[in-house]
């Protein structure tokens, strides 16, 4: 049997994590003297509320070794191989301390460590090509771990941002984008590609509107993506409306098997700030889409 492991960043749903049994080990979130941890204990509209009081962005850290050893021994103990999805190794040690942890039980043999080179539902998506795969009866771990590495370079993470002060603060951009990005209302498409984050283009105006220009860019890669999933994942804070209406101009396409709504978790949600809304696919063609 191979058992899907997680790092918390992928933000599916709870309820995805319970339906496919998503082993999900969580990254931290320092905010000040207090450690909270990620889908558990804080919410991303506490963030907010910390963040803009303090004009500081919490830090985010990946779990410890002693942390993925001992989710990892729940597998020991039953036999199964390990097939474990991390964030993008460029902005985070996840992969790298879960492949010390197999290290350290010995049991590497048994663990295939996906580097994602992506982020929330991005890893989702590789995530759910596994499911699908072990549903349809694989029991390889290193012919799923091959046929998973195979789609990384066609997932496709775009998303708009709102307030560039947060991704700022963050680290993910300078200070001079930070400062004219708001004195011009820029909103950037930031993209990920290669396992970091760039500025795709830039938009301006008030977010709605922005949103609904992003989605209109996209709907013809769309049109000619992989069938079987889409995300439409966003950060909160903003109008129900205009999430219901990119989700529902997505189902009108006729094209998706799956069109998931999400909202990231507290992680993703530091750094991309309020406001924030992004579609996440996997492509058809290796070169579209960047």
């Amino acid at each position: 049997m191979i058992r899907i492991y997680a790092d918390s960043t992928n933000d599916l749903t709870p309820e995805l994590w319970e339906k496919y049994n998503i082993r999900v080990i969580p990254l931290y979130v320092n905010m000040g003297d207090e450690t909270y941890v990620d889908w558990q204990n804080i919410t991303p509209d506490e963030l907010y509320a910390w963040s803009d009081e303090h004009n500081t962005t919490p830090i985010t850290a990946a779990f410890s070794v002693g942390d993925a050893e001992n989710a990892l021994r729940e597998a020991v103990e039953k036999g199964e191989d390990v097939i474990f999805f991390g964030i993008s190794t460029g902005l985070s040690a996840s992969c790298s301390i879960f492949k010390m942890a197999a290290e350290n039980l010995d049991y590497s043999d048994h663990v295939a460590v996906i580097d994602s080179r992506n982020l929330c539902t991005g890893i989702g998506l590789l995530i759910l090509k596994a499911v699908d795969r072990i549903a349809a009866g694989e029991t390889d771990l290193r012919a799923l771990e091959s046929y998973v590495n195979h789609f990384i370079p066609y997932v496709r993470t775009t998303s708009v941002i709102e307030e560039l002060n947060y991704i700022h603060r963050g680290g993910r951009c300078s200070a001079a984008t930070a400062l004219i990005g708001g004195a011009l209302k820029i909103k950037p498409k930031i993209l990920v590609k290669d396992g970091g984050l760039g500025v795709a283009k830039k938009y301006r105006g008030k977010q709605t509107d922005v949103i609904r220009k992003y989605y209109e860019d996209l709907e013809p890669l769309l049109k000619n993506a992989d069938p079987d999933n889409v995300f439409i994942s966003h950060t909160g804070r903003l109008p129900q409306e205009i999430i219901d209406e990119i989700a529902d101009r997505v189902r009108a396409l006729h094209h998706f098997k799956n069109v998931y709504v999400t909202r990231a978790g507290s992680v993703v949600t530091i750094h991309c700030g309020p406001g924030t809304l992004g579609v996440f696919y996997v492509a058809n063609d290796q070169e579209a889409g960047w």
